[in-house]
């Protein structure tokens, strides 16, 4: 395989890479006492300031002034802070499970927003995942049970992702400069609305120890990476077929999560992932 085709998958990867890994810095700072919404918005905050100089070296000019432009922004805002909240509170891989129920969402979107051809073995995947899930999900007493928020907020960013993905694909207008910055102001943009309904006291910048703000830079440059990579191979890849590879997110979070904190998972959530994981292969293969 020549290089160039190479490249789009190697920026799926890396991106799964990242945020399979950036639940334990955001975990660090929640221990630190700065909760995933504020933590998020001076993240961000430096993620555009990283890449105000990129656009400037690049003579890149990124016009933000467009409906598509600000519902993207806003969909990936609200993916973005759910996910982050949910990994902070949840146990790690059962939030990348639910997470990644987002291909079952993906066939349908894209078969309605991009007329992307959806044939059997695509609602036999969706099956398959949705029978994971509702074993994940069974409890005695209970058809289907989500016992925490950070369960719904995982669903809801999986949700969330899979609409993003399709409009960066639907948007084919958009640049990928302007698809990224679409998502770094919308998560600045949906953590203020989530702050202004908030009630603890926001941490100023005095209140951050040089550990935490290296942190946080630390985040920082790696969000923005992943989101150009990201946004690069989503376009170049079918929104189905993207899922596949960011299935190495959940493999990166295992391990982590085994090694870093120590989680284990339960059988039903080994055999409810496995169903997830089988259903998004058969959705990706050609």
């Amino acid at each position: 395989m020549k290089i160039k085709s190479w490249l789009p998958i190697f920026s799926l990867l890396f991106g799964a890479f990242v945020w399979g890994i950036i639940w334990y810095p955001y975990r660090l700072m929640a221990n630190a006492g700065v909760s995933g919404i504020y933590s998020s918005f001076y993240v961000f905050i430096l993620t555009i300031a990283i890449a105000l100089p990129y656009f400037f070296i690049a003579k890149k000019k990124v016009p933000i002034w467009s409906k598509d432009f600000w519902l993207l922004a806003l969909v990936a805002g609200y993916t973005n802070i759910s996910y982050v909240l949910a990994v902070i509170d949840g146990e790690v891989v059962r939030v990348m499970l639910l997470f990644y129920l987002s291909p079952v969402w993906t066939i349908f979107l894209a078969h309605f927003m991009l007329n992307e051809d959806t044939q059997k073995r695509h609602y036999i995947a969706v099956f398959i995942s949705l029978i994971g899930a509702f074993i994940m999900f069974w409890e005695p007493g209970y058809l289907i049970h989500l016992d925490s928020k950070s369960d719904w907020l995982a669903l809801s960013s999986g949700l969330g992702f899979a609409i993003t993905n399709v409009m960066t694909r639907k948007h084919a207008h958009m640049t990928v400069n302007q698809k990224a910055l679409a998502i770094w102001l919308g998560v600045i943009v949906v953590a203020m609305i989530c702050i202004m309904f908030d009630k603890n006291t926001m941490p100023t910048l005095d209140f951050f120890r040089p550990v935490d703000a290296a942190i946080m830079m630390m985040i920082a440059l790696s969000l923005f990476l992943s989101t150009l990579l990201v946004q690069f191979g989503v376009t170049q890849i079918k929104a189905v077929e993207a899922s596949s590879f960011f299935l190495f997110e959940i493999v990166v979070a295992a391990i982590s999560s085994y090694f870093l904190v120590g989680e284990s998972i339960a059988l039903k959530e080994w055999l409810g992932g496995i169903l997830i994981i089988a259903g998004v292969i058969l959705s990706a293969q050609n």
